[in-house]
């Protein structure tokens, strides 16, 4: 049977009904964690870009923008597949390197208010989206990140899966839809070198181009039946090294979406495990610049080659900065959404404690990766203290895990363009997705 049809038959089979309690709780603080995400980063530039572009262009009033306003289900998977990417605090699963939420809630969203579908039908399509792109991200990582972004590329699969469980596909049509997402997988990695805009348009283009896969098969559109192990399907053009196996491997008997980990520093992942330690530090030392001698940060290898910058010159690159996030955790004590402005960009003490902040890879902790994200840190002070910490797994990982309180606590710090009662309204109605009947009632919310 080829890959995609196993996939396409998982998706399809599974109910609401056959989703553990644990399930639901856990993918509603997921969709509640992408609504936050999504407001915060609504008002941001390169999002009103693509906002603007797409009320230029038109489209029938089918799905809600969180920019504001309605377009066609196409056009709020983009938008809002934007959105939710733009603050470095979208979900991350360790194993396949994959922000999922980002590209398979807008597509599934936008297809579900459309449709006028329920909490129960939304769910159960999250869960579905993110299993099988987790699944097909954990078959090429990690050699398929270096050049691929694999939030775009993986995830594409996930919003095709999603939103053809939403419309009801038979099995030969979500077969081809996976077939079409596939085609249409991309996202290079290369915005990272100057900080360009790209990777809110990787995010946008997977939510739109999944969905748009879905809607298709869905018109009889046929794909590849073999997109994924095919002689010039993904695996072998995409990844140096893939594991078949990870594609089927006890499909249908555990639910991936309990792996998923959150983000609480708005920064890349790759640099939350120094954060995490480096505030420790700060909190337990609270040293000043003057008595620090150097600072040690051994990782793996991908955390290097994506975050190894010891002059960003934009806000945005300091996000993806292991010296800059590094210098401002063990300064400061946090690296939130206030800590990334212009001022901490340029602060003289971030600044002159960066120069001191030195990166390696450690060959132990690269040989974990992706399964561990770890990072050992050392300080050492004037005086010829040494303090020493390490991690195996940042804080929000499912072995470091954040709690209910503190993802809600989360959200209405990030969802603050709209006010406080109406946070508070919206959290509880995610909280509750399971009650309600029809989507488009929850979007008016907004």
């Amino acid at each position: 049977m080829e890959l995609s049809r196993y996939l396409a038959r998982y998706s399809l089979n599974l109910q609401y009904e056959d989703l553990p309690e644990e399930v639901v709780s856990f993918t509603k603080l997921c969709i509640l964690d992408y609504f936050g995400s999504a407001i915060a980063g609504s008002d941001k530039k390169p999002v009103q870009i693509i906002s603007n572009l797409v009320k230029d262009m038109g489209g029938f009033e089918q799905a809600k923008l969180f920019t504001g306003g309605k377009s066609s289900v196409l056009n709020a998977a983009l938008v809002n597949g934007s959105a939710s990417h733009m603050m470095e605090l979208d979900d991350i699963h360790k194993g396949s390197i994959i922000h999922a939420a980002t590209v398979v809630i807008p597509a599934a969203l936008a297809i579900a208010e459309w449709r006028q579908l329920s909490g129960k039908e939304l769910i159960t399509a999250v869960v579905v989206g993110y299993e099988v792109c987790f699944r097909i991200g954990e078959a090429v990582s990690p050699s398929h990140y270096y050049y691929w972004h694999n939030t775009a590329t993986c995830g594409t699969f996930g919003a095709a899966a999603a939103t053809g469980k939403l419309l009801g596909l038979t099995e030969d049509q979500a077969v081809d839809a996976l077939g079409n997402a596939g085609s249409q997988a991309a996202g290079l990695w290369e915005f990272i070198v100057d900080g360009a805009m790209t990777k809110q348009l990787h995010t946008a283009k997977a939510s739109m181009n999944g969905t748009m896969a879905a809607l298709l098969a869905q018109k009889s559109f046929t794909g590849p039946k073999k997109i994924l192990e095919g002689n010039r399907g993904f695996f072998n053009a995409m990844s140096e090294e893939h594991d078949v196996s990870r594609i089927i491997e006890n499909l249908g008997q555990e639910f991936k979406i309990l792996e998923n980990s959150f983000k609480v520093h708005a920064s890349c992942r790759h640099t939350h495990h120094a954060i995490d330690l480096l505030i420790d530090i700060f909190k337990e030392h609270q040293p000043v610049l003057e008595e620090i001698e150097s600072v040690e940060v051994n990782s793996y290898q991908v955390a290097l080659t994506i975050t190894d910058d010891a002059d960003p010159q934009t806000e945005y690159a300091a996000k993806f900065s292991l010296q800059f996030c590094s210098a401002l955790a063990l300064l400061n004590g946090r690296a939130s959404l206030e800590d990334f402005g212009e001022e901490e960009l340029w602060d003289k003490d971030i600044r002159a404690l960066m120069e001191k902040v030195n990166v390696h890879v450690d060959p132990a902790i690269d040989e974990s990766y992706p399964r561990k994200w770890g990072a050992t840190v050392t300080v050492l002070l004037k005086n010829g203290e040494k303090i020493y910490k390490q991690t195996d797994f940042p804080k929000g990982d499912p072995e470091n895990a954040v709690t209910t309180k503190e993802l809600l606590e989360k959200f209405i710090g990030m969802a603050t363009i709209i006010p406080l009662q109406q946070r508070q309204a919206l959290a509880e109605s995610l909280m509750n997705l399971e009650s309600i009947e029809n989507i488009s009632d929850l979007m008016k919310t907004l």
